[in-house]
């Protein structure tokens, strides 16, 4: 299997996943907070297994980032791990609204952030919940 076969595995799993957090939150949870991650996880550790040894490049600057990512490999590692943790982020973002009791329309636009830029969706979702729980005080 190629990387971008790979990709093209993870991808269209990890957008499936993000629809059933968005349109059937309580029932998705256990998919897209273990499941989903789990499988993310044991292929980034295999990717990494494989392919970090003899890598060229590393984390001590962008060039050596840049460097490390022109192995089609570790960048589908690199992918995998943003794929993995924004899922999980999006889960908790679910689980801690419906445990305040933020209406999940509210949070949609959250997590449509959260998949598509990460830590934005984050950043918004925390802003909700702050404005959410003044409302309520």
């Amino acid at each position: 299997m190629t990387p971008d076969q790979t990709f093209a595995i993870v991808n269209p799993l990890a957008a499936l996943s993000w629809l059933a957090l968005i349109v059937v939150p309580r029932r998705a949870a256990i998919v897209t907070g273990l499941v989903v991650p789990v499988l993310f996880a044991v292929l980034y550790a295999a990717l990494i297994g494989m392919y970090w040894g003899g890598a060229r490049g590393g984390f001590s600057s962008l060039p050596a980032v840049a460097q490390l990512f022109a192995n089609p490999w570790l960048l589908l590692a690199g992918w995998v791990h943003y794929l993995c943790f924004d899922l999980l982020v999006g889960t908790w973002e679910v689980q801690d609204a419906q445990a305040r009791g933020i209406p999940h329309l509210l949070v949609v636009p959250c997590l449509v952030l959260t998949f598509l830029f990460g830590p934005a969706g984050w950043v918004l979702y925390k802003g909700l919940a702050s404005v959410h729980s003044r409302s309520q005080a």
